[in-house]
């Protein structure tokens, strides 16, 4: 009985955890243009292409977790575009304000799902 609890709160967490991912992902390419907009003014180049990569990475990797197919590779994965989404626009740093702490409290929130996704990695190891 206890066994089965304890894979229910795991495919519940991966369902809520890829779920995100894969929302995100498919959300990017409705506002197609402020996205990208705020990935260029960053100085990344070929901002278009970097955003619909990332977010065809995105959902192909939340799928994957989502469905318990290559959970690890998935899990790290994600912990990359993440931290890299994460400096590429919550540059709290180089902000004041509320923008500043809106950006803090997403990065912060990200982290967190850093924390998520390296339970997943570790529950599939």
């Amino acid at each position: 009985m206890q066994d089965d609890l304890a894979f229910l709160i795991l495919i519940i967490g991966r369902l809520l955890l890829g779920g995100l991912f894969v929302a995100g992902g498919v959300h990017h390419f409705f506002v197609v243009v402020p996205i990208s907009d705020a990935i260029e003014a960053r100085g990344i180049p070929f901002a278009k292409w970097a955003l619909f990569s990332g977010s065809a990475f995105q959902i192909a990797a939340g799928l994957l977790l989502t469905l318990g197919f290559f959970v690890v590779a998935a899990a790290f994965g994600l912990i990359i575009f993440t931290l890299a989404a994460s400096v590429m626009l919550l540059n709290f740093w180089d902000m004041e304000g509320t923008a500043r702490d809106s950006a803090i409290n997403s990065w912060k929130s990200n982290m967190a799902i850093i924390g998520g996704l390296l339970t997943a990695a570790a529950a599939a190891m």
